[in-house]
C-alpha cells in the first residue's frame, strides 16, 4: 500500500500554500518598512529588528522544506533545534518528518512575539502543536537553557548570528550530527560558512544548490 507523508496532510498542505502566498509579497512588506525608516536599521539590536520586520516572512523555499523533511526521516534526530522560527514554515517541514518518523520533537526560537503567535496558531491548526516547543527570545539565551543533546540544527534566523548560535551548541553536538544553514548567498553568513567548511572546526561540509543554496554539514 502506498505511504503518504504529513506534508500531504491537507492541513498542512492548506497552512503552507497560504504562508507561501503571504512570503510572496516579502519585497513588498520590506520596502514599505525601508520607507517607513529613512535612517535605515543601523545600529539596532536583534530585538528591533525582529521587531520592525514581524510582518515579513522571510521563508525557506519549498524545495528546501523537502530536503529539510528527507533528512530528517533518514537521520531519525530525536531533538531538531530551529534557530528561526519566523512564521513557522520550515517549523512545519521539520515536524512532518518528526511525526513521520513516529518519534521526536522540534524546539525552535523566535525573536517576534507576533511571529510566535501567528506560527502557534498554524501549529495548532496543522496538528503538529504537540511536536514544536517555540522559545520566545534572543537564541544565545534560550538555546542555552537545553537539555540534553542536539541531534539536527538547522540555522535560520538572523545570519550574523548563526554562527554564535552554532558555536552555543557545538558542545551538543554528536559525531554524525547534520548541521543545515539557508541562504548560503547571503554576506552576512559568510563567518558561519568559513567555520563549517574549515575541516579544522570538525564538520565535513556541503553546499546543496536549492533557491539561495542549503549548507549541510556534518559533525565529525
Amino acid at each position: 500500500m502506498t505511504q503518504t507523508s504529513t506534508l500531504q496532510d491537507p492541513r498542512v498542505v492548506t497552512a503552507l500554500d497560504a504562508m507561501f502566498a503571504r512570503a510572496a509579497q516579502d519585497e513588498v512588506t520590506g520596502a514599505r518598512i525601508e520607507a517607513a525608516r529613512p535612517g535605515g536599521f543601523a545600529p539596532s539590536t536583534p530585538q528591533e529588528l525582529a521587531d520592525a520586520n514581524a510582518e515579513v516572512y522571510m521563508p525557506i523555499s519549498a524545495e528546501g522544506g523537502k530536503l529539510l523533511y528527507s533528512l530528517i526521516r533518514a537521520a531519525r534526530p530525536a531533538t531538531v533545534v530551529e534557530f528561526g522560527t519566523s512564521f513557522g514554515i520550515s517549523t512545519l517541514y521539520l515536524a512532518a518528518a518528526v511525526r513521520d518518523n513516529g518519534s521526536g520533537r522540534v524546539i525552535s526560537s523566535e525573536l517576534s512575539a507576533d511571529k510566535i503567535a501567528a506560527a502557534r496558531r498554524t501549529f495548532a491548526e496543522t496538528g503538529l502543536d504537540d511536536l514544536i516547543t517555540v522559545l520566545e527570545g534572543d537564541a544565545r539565551e534560550t538555546l542555552a537553557a537545553l537539555d540534553g543533546p542536539v541531534d539536527f540544527l538547522l540555522l535560520d534566523g538572523w545570519k550574523d548570528l548563526c554562527l554564535p548560535v552554532l558555536r552555543l551548541l557545538e558542545p551538543r553536538l554528536a559525531p554524525g550530527t547534520l548541521v543545515v544553514t539557508d541562504d548560503v548567498d547571503l554576506p552576512a553568513l559568510a563567518p558561519c560558512l568559513d567555520h563549517v567548511r574549515d575541516p579544522r572546526n570538525g564538520y565535513e561540509s556541503v553546499t546543496f544548490p536549492v533557491e539561495d543554496g542549503m549548507e549541510i554539514s556534518c559533525r565529525l
